[in-house]
């Protein structure tokens, strides 16, 4: 039996607790515009080697500034999604360019529906990173690292995953596990595995018609790290990360939400 409950009261660490709150939803016009455009690259909707308009007509088109549309443009060719060419224009890179970890490109592929590859080679990543950093994390976490990944489930179990709030809080428990492995290469994966983890309960949240409970299984992981247990840690993750991808497989086909009501809890 797992060492404490999600619902009860967990001592606070001295360090703030770093759940964080719901992100601001208001962007600014060069915002806008880069979300527009990314979600129409990433959907397909405009292709990789696609000329886009030129900047005045972009820019009428979308009823901005030049200025606003040239930081639109910048912002994408951060991300990975564009290229500027001398004499040609802003040219849509190849998808084997795009930053797809960045939590903006992340929800701009989740704000549609996103293809099954990408679904798929999400998941792949994840299985790779996490049921590895599970292990490591077993091993190295501080009591104020394990603090944290309680206080996380806590509010999962007071606000469910069907909650914007749950959702952060789900995300603060993931991100203090990877901090746990002591692996900076790992921790620096935080923010785009976090972000998928979001999302995708997100999406499966808002596609399956009655998700399964999906605390049982993280609390099977907060176990092994409480008990220093590094193969049951391991384990238990990889369980968590392979339901993870069944339930957003079946969000992903509508037709299909009545398959799985079988699944094992």
């Amino acid at each position: 039996m797992p060492s404490w409950q999600p619902k009860a009261s967990i001592p606070r660490t001295e360090k703030k607790s770093r759940t964080r709150k719901p992100r601001p939803r208001s962007l600014r016009l060069h915002g806008t515009v880069a979300r527009t455009l990314g979600i129409r690259i990433v959907s397909g909707q405009i292709t990789p080697g696609e000329i886009l308009e030129g900047e005045i007509a972009a820019s009428e088109q979308f009823k901005v500034s030049r200025t606003a549309y040239r930081e639109a443009i910048r912002i994408l060719a951060a991300k990975g999604l564009v290229h500027s060419r001398p004499k040609i224009g802003t040219q849509v890179s190849p998808r084997r360019e795009w930053h797809l970890l960045d939590p903006d490109v992340l929800s701009w592929i989740f704000a549609g529906e996103p293809d099954d590859s990408l679904i798929e080679s999400l998941f792949e990543l994840r299985r790779i990173v996490e049921p590895d950093a599970a292990r490591l994390a077993a091993l190295r976490r501080t009591p104020e690292q394990l603090a944290r990944m309680q206080e996380g489930l806590a509010g999962v179990g007071r606000h469910g995953f069907d909650s914007e709030e749950g959702r952060c809080c789900d995300e603060a428990f993931h991100s203090a596990l990877l901090e746990a492995s002591g692996n900076d290469f790992i921790m620096s994966l935080t923010s785009g595995v976090a972000a998928a983890i979001e999302l995708t309960t997100a999406f499966k949240q808002q596609h399956l018609p009655a998700p399964h409970d999906a605390l049982p299984v993280h609390l099977a992981v907060l176990e092994a790290i409480e008990a220093q247990d590094a193969d049951r840690a391991h384990d238990a993750m990889a369980r968590l990360v392979e339901r993870g991808f069944q339930d957003t497989m079946e969000a992903r086909d509508p037709a299909n939400n009545a398959v799985g009501r079988r699944r094992a809890c």
